[in-house]
């Protein structure tokens, strides 16, 4: 594989610079990378990858589009909305640059495909900000030798980091537990253009990665504060179990109570008297839902006796991961409940 006339000059700018040159552009040329999340950090990730001249991008993603997404998700427009992310995604990324190969994975990347996925790229960008996913994502890429470059946001503030980048820290070895999911931006929400900071960022470290150009941020936690305008970086160390995962490990499965999918869901409504409690903060609710009891999970131990344990219970949020935590506290209130969590969330349903 060879740089043509149309790369020179396509990558001029980049080409030109010291200390990156045509050898790096054939780099990027053969490179991939593997986004996953076409949301407010995987667009402007993707924009860049892109047009920089990577030479195969996957983008994995099973939601679609809505109109609460374009306030930050900057590839899509309102004619977009209720199509599919990964695939509009891919349409416009063709016009911005025909020479990189778009490979649309329509799909939610879970503990079954994950491993097949990754191992089909250089370089992974998680751009679910979503703990779940982080983990899962972390622990594949531990397993198959791929860096993965890290963004997370809450309200104006965004951190991002490169785990597993050459035998360096990985995502355990900063967080060895899940932090509290009420620091997820889809919950707390945030600022519009501070994912379009941190996803560009994240493009940057993946094209430094491939292209072997400058130092990852290996080993150091970025951290960014939109409204004071302030940047602080905090080192952390290896830890030497981390780097050695020969398995997917599980993500915080409370221990008791079992998933129901959206279709068993939606017969059962039909069918039977079921108790549904919505866990999304209000505003959530008011903008879509399915009926039931809307109980913040964050208020949920003040409000438990609004549950009824004599009637069987769905816990419901957007993705499945806050219903989690809910139903384990419900549980420990009312261990004989027949309760049951809607897996993947109301995204599905």
């Amino acid at each position: 594989m060879e740089l043509t006339a149309e790369d020179y000059q396509r990558y001029n700018r980049q080409i030109r610079m010291e200390g990156f040159g045509a050898e790096a552009q054939l780099s990027l040329k053969k490179g991939s990378v593997l986004v996953v999340g076409a949301g407010g950090l995987g667009c402007p990730a993707l924009l860049y990858l892109a047009s920089a001249g990577v030479g195969r991008i996957g983008i994995a993603d099973n939601d679609v589009i809505t109109l609460s997404n374009l306030q930050r998700q900057i590839l899509f427009d309102t004619a977009d909305i209720g199509k599919a992310k990964a695939t509009v995604a891919a349409e416009k990324l063709r016009l911005k640059n025909p020479h990189t190969a778009m490979e649309v994975i329509n799909a939610r990347v879970t503990a079954q495909n994950v491993l097949e996925i990754v191992s089909r790229y250089d370089v992974v960008i998680d751009g679910t900000d979503n703990f779940e996913a982080a983990y899962l994502l972390n622990d594949a890429c531990v397993i198959t030798g791929r860096p993965l470059v890290y963004g997370s946001l809450f309200q104006y503030e965004g951190q991002l980091s490169t785990f597993n980048y050459q035998g360096g820290p990985t995502l355990r070895c900063l967080f060895p537990e899940p932090p509290d999911d009420a620091e997820n931006c889809s919950i707390a929400g945030v600022l519009g253009v501070l994912p379009g900071l941190i996803g560009t960022w994240q493009a940057t470290e993946a094209i430094k990665i491939l292209s072997g150009t400058g130092k990852p941020l290996s080993g150091e936690l970025l951290v960014l504060n939109a409204l004071g305008n302030q940047i602080d970086r905090m080192r952390f160390a290896a830890v030497p179990e981390n780097k050695v995962i020969k398995q997917l490990k599980p993500y915080g499965q409370p221990a008791a109570g079992v998933d129901i999918d959206s279709t068993t869901f939606r017969q059962k409504l039909e069918n039977e008297n079921v108790q549904v409690v919505d866990v999304r903060e209000p505003s959530e609710f008011a903008a879509f839902n399915i009926g039931g009891k809307n109980i913040p999970v964050t208020n949920l131990e003040k409000r438990i006796d609004e549950i009824d344990p004599r009637i069987e219970t769905v816990v419901v949020c957007h993705s499945g991961i806050r219903s989690k935590k809910a139903m384990a506290v419900i549980l420990d209130h009312f261990p004989q409940i027949n309760i049951k969590n809607l897996k993947y969330g109301l995204q599905t349903y």
